[in-house]
């Protein structure tokens, strides 16, 4: 029969298991919102599909895992597209103006969202519209083809020049000061500007900029046209497949900025581990079944109640030591051994080396008693006479060890208590 206890702590087990599937299923259907459109990624928010459709259609594809600061390196090693789509953690003034000079020397970057702040470089910038922020609804694209059905947009791309203050102001601590002192951005000198896509409303939501030198930046506002559900449930391949291809029809590789999307190396197997953990199903699954099994394990170590009684052990005093002898030599019906033994005991202990003969034993316990100096000590001898010489039984094998001990006792020399 089960207690009441443990059948608790049992459902309390399968309740949390069972939250714990179902979490992870609705994560595996749903998937998290607002994650980063980044290369290894295949949730819907991440960009792994992206990826992978470009590599069946034969293109050169790598995923940086650098920082950006040496992009300019040998001319036959430098991609022909950078892309970089709304990273979390910011580029650095020294990688900014790495880009600059490689879209000056006749680079190409794609670069969707704030793009790490190079869509701030160039002047621009995304922002939701007054209208629709306020209601929440999404902006309407007017469609490059009528077969093209584009999904709806959340942002929009407006110059930096003509955003309100109030919008600097709320953007105030995303945005970089001084950014054209620190990374160059000044130095680009546009040559022609392309709207490849706007709203309804004639807003632009994609933008070509293309500058002397022969180098082109497309920005993109909205990052979700190169997110896996984007490219799944909508037509926005069709439009975004030509924005990750060479301009001009160069030929080398499209270069994926991971580093800036959290994916740098370096990392740990610790690392990973705890990643793992903190954001996969599984690992939430694994962390409340362990927090489950220590629950158990300190439930079942508190003790209710007092605390029982127990046997009381102490260490045995040397007469106890030689009374339990004695009781085994008795057991074993050796009586006359005992005494022996115990003679011999006491002899050792006085200094005598060699082993007697039980005669000799009795000769040298009379010379014994006749040795010491105190009654109570002649009077311990002769018990132990009396124990080796008369006839009985266990009890003799006692009577010699007590003697033998009170022997003992009177030729040891007092301890006397040192003076305080």
């Amino acid at each position: 029969m089960w207690r009441r206890p443990e059948v608790a702590l049992v459902a309390l087990f399968v309740a949390v298991v069972s939250v714990a599937i179902v979490a992870g299923l609705r994560n595996t259907t749903e998937g998290g919102e607002g994650g980063p459109p980044s290369a290894f990624l295949a949730g819907p928010d991440g960009a792994k599909a992206v990826y992978e459709v470009l590599l069946r259609l034969g293109r050169p594809l790598e995923r940086r895992r650098t920082p950006l600061y040496d992009l300019n390196r040998a001319h036959q090693q430098a991609p022909a597209l950078l892309v970089v789509l709304d990273p979390p953690d910011e580029l650095t003034p020294a990688e900014l103006e790495q880009v600059v000079q490689y879209v000056r020397s006749g680079g190409a970057v794609l670069a969707a969202g704030d793009g790490g702040g190079i869509t701030r470089c160039t002047g621009w910038d995304t922002i939701q519209s007054t209208f629709e922020a306020s209601t929440g609804d999404s902006l309407s694209v007017q469609q490059p083809l009528p077969a093209y059905h584009l999904p709806a947009v959340t942002v929009e791309l407006r110059l930096v020049d003509t955003t309100s203050a109030t919008q600097r102001k709320a953007r105030r601590r995303r945005l970089r000061p001084d950014l054209d002192t620190e990374t160059g951005c000044g130095r680009l000198e546009l040559a022609s500007q392309d709207t490849l896509l706007e709203t309804e409303r004639g807003k632009p939501v994609v933008v070509r900029l293309r500058y002397h030198g022969g180098g082109v930046i497309t920005l993109a506002a909205d990052p979700g046209y190169f997110r896996n559900r984007a490219w799944r449930d909508t037509n926005v391949p069709y439009f975004a497949v030509p924005l990750l291809t060479p301009p001009r029809g160069e030929r080398g590789r499209v270069t994926w900025d991971e580093y800036h999307q959290g994916f740098g190396r370096g990392g740990s197997l610790e690392g990973a581990v705890r990643d793992w953990l903190a954001n996969s199903p599984a690992g939430w699954a694994l962390l409340q079944l362990m927090g489950v099994g220590l629950v158990a394990v300190a439930m079942a170590a508190v003790r209710f109640g007092p605390a029982q009684a127990v046997i009381d052990r102490r260490r045995r005093s040397p007469l106890e030591h030689v009374e339990a002898l004695a009781a085994s030599l008795e057991g074993a019906g050796g009586v006359d051994t005992t005494v022996a033994l115990i003679v011999a005991g006491l002899r050792r202990r006085l200094g005598r080396a060699g082993v007697l003969r039980p005669d000799e034993q009795q000769a040298w316990l009379s010379t014994l008693e006749l040795a010491l100096p105190t009654v109570r000590a002649r009077d311990a001898v002769r018990r132990l006479q009396q124990a080796e010489t008369q006839p009985g039984g266990p009890e003799r094998a006692l009577a010699a060890a007590q003697a033998m001990e009170d022997v003992w006792e009177e030729l040891r020399p007092p301890t006397t208590r040192a003076g305080s």
